[in-house]
């Protein structure tokens, strides 16, 4: 999503979107922040993890899909327009386009509009700083508390991940979310482990999503069984208040 023109490095997605809808809160996932009420999404393309289960592949790891150019100020009057209660940059990495992004969560702010980001979480903390001042919430992806997990199956490092978690649940509302996907990160201590982790550095309240994987781009593993997602949730309110499932 960047192109390298002359030695100068331009967005490829700046003022472009694939999709825009009025969503549920709850469909980002989050469930614990303006609960009931709808929000305006956008989404651009592109990824800085190339996750073999990607469900979203389509605009995250194609460079095919459609664009349609939109202002800032334009984002901001069709939020208006929809009654929406603010803005959800979702459905590919909002860190993807952090330009545009943060230019809109300031013009948003401005107009007494939240800004809420829906991502991986895998971003360096000094961006993530400069955007934290205009978030009202998150959704970080925990994909696995697993280090080869996230090198071999997303190409990215679990480290990264919880230095975000920890910086962003100072600063403005979380919630986690974890795919649960058969035999690479659903054994019953990694379970365990994660949440025990997230209670000591985010919080005991902080809401967990425990979602069902389906067979999706390069993965072709079949779909984890209910009664997986059921044992994990119950192992997870060891430690947690809030644990949901998803995709069920």
């Amino acid at each position: 999503m960047r192109v390298n023109k002359g030695g100068i490095l331009y967005s490829e997605v700046y003022g472009r979107i694939t999709s825009a809808s009025l969503d549920p809160i709850e469909k980002k996932p989050l469930y614990r922040y303006h609960p009931g009420e709808y929000i305006y999404s956008i989404g651009a393309k592109g990824c800085n993890l190339h996750c073999d289960f990607c469900q979203n592949w389509q605009i995250s790891q194609s460079p095919d899909a459609r664009l349609e150019d939109i202002t800032p100020e334009e984002v901001i009057s069709r939020a208006k327009s929809l009654k929406s209660f603010g803005i959800a940059y979702t459905y590919n990495e909002p860190f993807i386009w952090y330009e545009f992004v943060l230019e809109c969560a300031k013009l948003a702010r401005k107009n007494n509009l939240e800004n809420v980001l829906v991502t991986n979480g895998y971003v360096n903390i000094k961006p993530l700083e400069e955007m934290l001042p205009y978030i009202g919430a998150m959704n970080i992806d925990l994909k696995a508390f697993n280090k080869k997990f996230y090198t071999k199956i997303c190409a990215g490092r679990l480290e990264s991940v919880l230095d975000v978690i920890k910086r962003a649940g100072k600063s403005c509302h979380i919630e986690l979310t974890t795919l649960v996907i058969p035999g690479l990160n659903d054994s019953e201590k990694e379970i365990r482990d994660e949440a025990q982790w997230i209670c000591d550095n985010a919080g005991p309240e902080t809401p967990l999503h425990l979602s069902r994987y389906f067979p999706c781009y390069k993965m072709k593993l079949p779909p984890t069984p209910l009664e997986t997602l059921e044992r994990a949730r119950e192992i997870a309110m060891e430690s947690l208040k809030y644990v949901y499932l998803g995709n069920v």
